[in-house]
Parts: structure tokens; sequence; C-alpha cells
């Protein structure tokens, strides 16, 4: 069944999805979240991938999650707001990808800025400051 999120055989995986970076210390966020998440899901399978500038892409994660089984993934789009990659950029990829992966569910959250609980905690985060 492709892309069929009811699907539960094999691992689920999840993609933090950045826009990317040569500065390392630029990724180094993104990178905190996919140890984080390994940690408290030990699992899920979490990798990060990038649009440009840094690697993995997007394409490549995937094709990595799916030579280990993920049969159902979501990718995070992890930017403060629903920009043009997240709304025509990623999509693109996404289908592209849905086209290579039949058998895998694949689904995209909001931008994670957008998300209420993210936004309380940057609020919280600056007022402090």
């Amino acid at each position: 069944m492709a892309n069929d999120t009811s699907r539960a055989d094999g691992p689920r995986g999840v993609v933090l999805f950045a826009h990317g970076s040569r500065d390392p210390l630029w990724r180094a966020p993104i990178e905190a979240v996919e140890a984080r998440m390994r940690q408290q899901a030990p699992g899920l399978e979490v990798r990060c991938a990038y649009l440009e500038l840094a690697e993995p892409d997007l394409p490549s994660a995937v094709r990595e999650l799916a030579a280990r089984g993920v049969d159902r993934l979501t990718v995070v789009p992890m930017f403060l707001g629903t920009g043009k990659h997240a709304r025509e950029d990623l999509p693109q990829l996404v289908q592209a990808l849905r086209a290579e992966h039949p058998d895998m569910a694949i689904t995209v959250q909001g931008a994670i800025g957008e998300d209420a609980r993210m936004t309380a905690l940057m609020a919280e985060i600056a007022a402090q400051q």
C-alpha cells in the first residue's frame, strides 16, 4: 500500500529537515535535537537532512532509512515559519521521494516554529534574557 499511514510493519523514522549551512556551529542545535530524540526514543530512527550547503540531503537520508527498513517516515521542517522552502521546495522533494519509495508512508509536519508549544517556549526564553 503506497503511503498508507496505518502500516506498522517496520521501524518508524523521523527526518529533521533544515536549510543547511557550511558552518558546523549552525548545524549543532539541529544535531542536538537528533541526539536527544535518539536518547529518548531508542527504537526511533532519527536523521538530520538539509536542503543545501550540508550533508546529507533529504533524498540521501530517506534512502538510508529505507535501507534500514523504515516504512513510516515523518519529515519535520526545522523552520520558524512556513516560508518558500517549506511551501514549495519541501513538497516537491517529498513528492519525488514518495515516487521513489512507494512502500514508505511519508508525512510532513508543519514548520516546528509554528507549534504553539515552541512559540510559548521561545517567548519564555526571550523574556528571561
